[in-house]
C-alpha cells in the first residue's frame, strides 16, 4: 500500500536531506500524494487518473537525482534511475527503452522478497538453528529389538528391557541432553567461529553475457538464459564456514523456501503498475537543438524520444514476471538544458511531461546548510567514519563557513557541479588525516578544523588559477 503521507509531511521529510528547490519538492509532494487519492478514488475514476509526469531543470549537483530517490523511498516504491542517452532507437545495438520498466519491475521483485522473507524470517531462524544443531550433535532415534518389535503396554514406546535397547536409551539421553547444552550456546552466540560443512548448490551464473542477434529484446535474451540455466545441472559444492557465515547463508536460502514465488511476482508487478518511479536522467541528451539539421546522431537521438513515448504515455511491456501496463508509473526527467530547450523535445514528449520545475543554482549559505542540516551532511559522514576508529573531529562554524566559500568560488571559476563539488573540497581537506588515523592520530585523539586549518590546507585550490588540475 502506498504511504499516506501528506505534502507537507513529505516536504518535512525531503528537507531532512535536500538543501533549497522548495517549488521542486513541492510539485513531487504533490505528485505522490496524487497517488494514495488515485487509489482511494472510486473504481470506475481510478483508471482514469493519470500520473502528472515531472521534468526537472537544472544544472547538475543541485539535488535534481535525490529528490526523486528521496520520494522513492518515502513512499516505499520500486525506484529506478536510468540516463537517457544509454538508449539507443529499436534496431540498433544497445539497451531499447523497454528494458527500464524490466529493470523496475525486478526491484520491485526484490523489494517484496525482501518483504517476505522477513515475515517468515521466525520461522527460517529456528529451522536453521535445527540444521545447524544437527551438523554439530547429529540426533539418535531408538532401535527397535533386532529379535523383536513387538511394543510394550505402552504403545507409543519401544520395548527396551534387553540390553542393548537399554545401552541405547542411555545413549539417546546423552544425545539430547548434548544437543540442549549446544542449542542453547547457538542461541548465545558462543559458537559463531566454530566451522561446519555445509552444502552450497551451484547455479548458472547472472553475470555471463549471452550475445543474441540485433534486435532480440531483453525479455527474450532472459528466456534463453532461464532455459540455460535449467539445463545445467545443480550439483552442490561442499564448503567449510563459520557458523555465523552459515547461518547468513542457511536463513536466506530457508527464508526463500517458505515463500511463494508467483505471489512475489503478481504483488511485483501490481507494486509496480501502482507506485513504481522512473527517473529519467540526462533527457536533455537526446534533444535536438534548434536550428540544427537532423543528421547521423541527431537522428537516433530523436528516435529515442520516440520509443520513449508510448512507454511515458502508457503501454502493456512483457516482462518474464508477466505484462506490465505502464499507465499509472510516474515519471520524472532532469536535464540541465545548457546547449539544448525543452522545447526541442518532441512536441508529443513534452506534452507527456506537464510539470516543469526549474532548480535554483546553489549559493555559499545553501553550501553551509548542506554540510550542516541534513542528517546525512557530509560534516556527519567524516565524524561517523572516524569515530569507528574512535577517533573524534569537530568543525567549527567559521571552517564550515570557509569550506562554504571555496566550494562556492571554484564552482564559479571552473565549472559549476553544484553540491558535488563539497566532495572533492572535503576530501582535499581531510584526506591527510584519514591516511594518518590509526598509526599516527591515535584512539581518543579530537581533531579540531578551524578556518586557519581550512586556509592552509586549501590555500593551493585558492591560489592557483587551474584549478581544474586539483579538483575532479
Amino acid at each position: 500500500m502506498i504511504q499516506a503521507l501528506t505534502p507537507r509531511e513529505i516536504v518535512a521529510e525531503l528537507d531532512k536531506y535536500i538543501i533549497g528547490q522548495h517549488e521542486a519538492k513541492r510539485n513531487v509532494a504533490i505528485a505522490l500524494r496524487n497517488r494514495w487519492r488515485r487509489m482511494n478514488a472510486t473504481p470506475e475514476m481510478q483508471t482514469e487518473i493519470m500520473p502528472n509526469n515531472i521534468l526537472m531543470i537544472g544544472s547538475t549537483g543541485v539535488g535534481k537525482t535525490e529528490i526523486a530517490r528521496r520520494l522513492a523511498k518515502l513512499a516505499n516504491a520500486p525506484f529506478l534511475k536510468v540516463e537517457a542517452s544509454k538508449f539507443t532507437e529499436v534496431g540498433y545495438v544497445g539497451r531499447d527503452v523497454e528494458s527500464m520498466v524490466r529493470d523496475l519491475v525486478e526491484q520491485a521483485v526484490s523489494m517484496i522478497k525482501t518483504q517476505k522473507k522477513e515475515e517468515v524470517k521466525l520461522k527460517a531462524e529456528q529451522a536453521v538453528e535445527d540444521a545447524i544443531l544437527d551438523l554439530l550433535i547429529p540426533p539418535l532415534s531408538a532401535k527397535p529389538n533386532k529379535k523383536s518389535s513387538k511394543k510394550s503396554s505402552n504403545s507409543d514406546i519401544f520395548d527396551l528391557q534387553n540390553a542393548e535397547n537399554l545401552s541405547s536409551a542411555e545413549d539417546i539421553e546423552l544425545n539430547e541432553k548434548t544437543r540442549a547444552k549446544f542449542r542453547e550456546k547457538l542461541k548465545n552466540k558462543e559458537l559463531e567461529d566454530k566451522k561446519v560443512e555445509i552444502n552450497i548448490p551451484q547455479s548458472f551464473s547472472a553475470n555471463i553475457g549471452l550475445v543474441g542477434p540485433v534486435g532480440m529484446d531483453d525479455s527474450s535474451m532472459q528466456g534463453i538464459h532461464d532455459m540455460i540455466s535449467g539445463m545445467i545441472p545443480k550439483n552442490g559444492k561442499k564448503r567449510k564456514l563459520t557458523i555465523a557465515e552459515a547461518r547468513k547463508y542457511l536463513i536466506d536460502e530457508e527464508s526463500s523456501k517458505l515463500i511463494d514465488m508467483e505471489d512475489v511476482k503478481t504483488e511485483a508487478v501490481k507494486k509496480t503498475e501502482d507506485a513504481g518511479i522512473i527517473f529519467i536522467d540526462e533527457i536533455d541528451k537526446i534533444a535536438r537543438p534548434s536550428g540544427k539539421s537532423a543528421s547521423g546522431g541527431d537522428v537516433s537521438r530523436e528516435g529515442v524520444q520516440r520509443d520513449l513515448l508510448p512507454i511515458v504515455e502508457g503501454s502493456a511491456i512483457n516482462t518474464k514476471y508477466g505484462v506490465v501496463n505502464t499507465d499509472h508509473i510516474l515519471f520524472i526527467a532532469a536535464g540541465a538544458f545548457h546547449v539544448s530547450k525543452p522545447s526541442d523535445l518532441i512536441p508529443e514528449l513534452q506534452g507527456r511531461f506537464p510539470i516543469r520545475v526549474e532548480l535554483q543554482g546553489l549559493s555559499k549559505n545553501d553550501f553551509i546548510q548542506i554540510l550542516k542540516a541534513p542528517k546525512n551532511s557530509l560534516t556527519k559522514q567524516y565524524f561517523a567514519l572516524m569515530e569507528s576508529e574512535g577517533v573524534s573531529i569537530e568543525f567549527e562554524d567559521s571552517a564550515i563557513e570557509k569550506i562554504a566559500e571555496i566550494a562556492f568560488n571554484v564552482n564559479a571559476e571552473v565549472e559549476n557541479i553544484g553540491a558535488r563539488r563539497l566532495h572533492t573540497v572535503m576530501s582535499t581537506l581531510l584526506n591527510e588525516f584519514l591516511f594518518d588515523i590509526p598509526d599516527v592520530i591515535t584512539k581518543g585523539t579530537t581533531i579540531k578544523i578551524d578556518s586557519e586549518l581550512v586556509d592552509k590546507k586549501l590555500s593551493s585550490l585558492v591560489k592557483n588559477k587551474d584549478l581544474s588540475r586539483y579538483i575532479l
